[in-house]
């Protein structure tokens, strides 16, 4: 299952495959280098570390066959995530994933707080650079926007209206998401296993050391090196893959939600410090990172009623056991692919939920900073068709692909451009945490 960027992807697959002696190399080399392997260390280079000698880094391309890479909730006082969570009957609850993740958005919105307070803004640290380094590191983030232009065509575009730091930061958090997502949903998934992922985590531990393995690396460390971004959400990305290889059902919307918490919601507060807060606005820090959330999960709830059929044909179901049963349905009613009126009941109270949550992600776009609503806005509106397109498929998503058409995306362009000149609300935002 492809994890939902907080932005929008290509649906096209490509067979382009990793000219570093293979992703997969890239990942056993390293578990030799946490053991102090100097001849694989020695690809390692430092951010801002003098060695003597120009440095390289392996410039490694990445596979990209899969298709979406983009797109939370509170506990007592959760304002945001706790109506969003509740069950589509409107039964409110907290659970314990959602008080895991809010814990989590409270401890990633202090450290912007504390920035705030220490420099009065989230502009972007000034660069200290050696002598021989520079150009590594503009190589390192210029591949970064290859791929994000490959990729995530509508989104890149959006991000060419950043400052040039915020831009190149995006890129950097968008192709180590990619990588990650591709190591259980690329060509090579087939012989990832726990101890891989293991690898990979150590490896994304030794980048926020500043020891970059590779070329796309070395940008991610520099943009973390610059920006208050917390290791936890690339961990909790990392655990998602997890669950991805060994979880294949989901008993109940608790479950799914940690699960599209981990795979996408994480994005949305890796992001948050990148494309800043609007210093006009009014509303709290952890709402702005709820929105955040609230956009990941509604897009991954997305991603996941778009690909019922695909998923099922897999053997896989991302849908809440006791909600099907509630329907009077079954994994086999989904395996069967017919369109029914069970199914047709069922599908909307799940793009109720999914709208839902779009709502919530929407009232964050205005405190973002002005140079950031765009892409955040069309990523938004573009992804929330997609229910659209279901719906207009008479909720056939078992051998009907709902895609929002190339004519429909230039129009929805125009007005996503719009509402990014929005400005931010005069008084508290009504979703702020009290």
């Amino acid at each position: 299952m492809a994890v939902a960027l907080f932005w929008v992807g290509s649906a096209i697959p490509s067979p382009e495959v990793s000219n570093c002696s293979g992703f997969l190399d890239s990942i056993r080399v390293l578990d030799t280098t946490k053991f102090g392997n100097s001849r694989d260390r020695s690809s390692n280079f430092k951010v801002g570390e003098k060695t003597g000698r120009k440095q390289k880094w392996k410039s490694c391309s990445i596979n990209t066959d899969l298709g979406y890479l983009g797109g939370s909730s509170n506990g007592s006082k959760l304002p945001v995530i706790s109506s969003m969570v509740a069950s589509h009957a409107g039964e409110m609850a907290v659970s314990s994933s959602e008080q895991m993740v809010y814990n989590v958005v409270i401890k990633q919105a202090a450290l912007v707080k504390k920035e705030l307070k220490s420099r009065g803004d989230l502009d972007v640290k000034p660069d200290v650079v050696l002598p021989g380094t520079l150009s590594l590191l503009t190589e390192a983030y210029d591949r970064c926007g290859e791929v994000c232009a490959e990729y995530a065509k509508t989104f890149y575009l959006g991000t060419l209206l950043m400052t040039p730091e915020r831009r190149r930061a995006i890129w950097a958090i968008y192709v180590w998401c990619r990588r990650t997502d591709e190591l259980v949903d690329g060509p090579n998934a087939s012989h990832i296993t726990p101890a891989a992922l293991g690898r990979w985590e150590a490896r994304l531990e030794d980048l926020f050391e500043g020891r970059p393995f590779d070329m796309m690396d070395a940008a991610l460390a520099d943009t973390v090196a610059k920006f208050p971004v917390d290791i936890q959400p690339f961990k909790d990305m990392i655990e998602g893959m997890r669950m991805d290889l060994s979880k294949s059902r989901y008993q109940n919307f608790d479950e799914l939600y940690l699960y599209c918490y981990y795979v996408a919601g994480t994005v949305g507060l890796m992001s948050v410090p990148i494309m800043g807060i609007a210093p006009e606005s009014q509303a709290s820090t952890e709402s702005v990172y709820n929105a955040a959330l609230a956009l990941g999960i509604a897009n991954q709830l997305t991603n996941i009623l778009r690909d019922v059929g695909e998923d099922a044909r897999r053997g896989r179901v991302y849908l809440p056991q006791d909600e099907l049963a509630q329907a009077g349905l079954s994994d086999d009613d989904v395996f069967a692919a017919k369109v029914t009126d069970k199914w047709r009941n069922f599908m909307k109270n799940q793009i109720k939920r999914a709208r839902m949550f779009f709502d919530e992600a929407e009232k964050g776009v205005p405190e973002l900073s002005a140079a950031s609503r765009w892409p955040v806005s069309a990523s938004l509106m573009l992804y929330r068709q997609i229910l659209d397109e279901i719906e207009a498929n008479d909720y056939n998503n078992f051998t009907k692909r709902a895609y929002v058409s190339k004519a429909k995306k230039i129009v929805t362009l125009p007005f996503a451009y719009a509402k990014s000149f929005i400005s931010p609300s005069p008084v508290p935002s009504p979703f702020a945490k009290t």
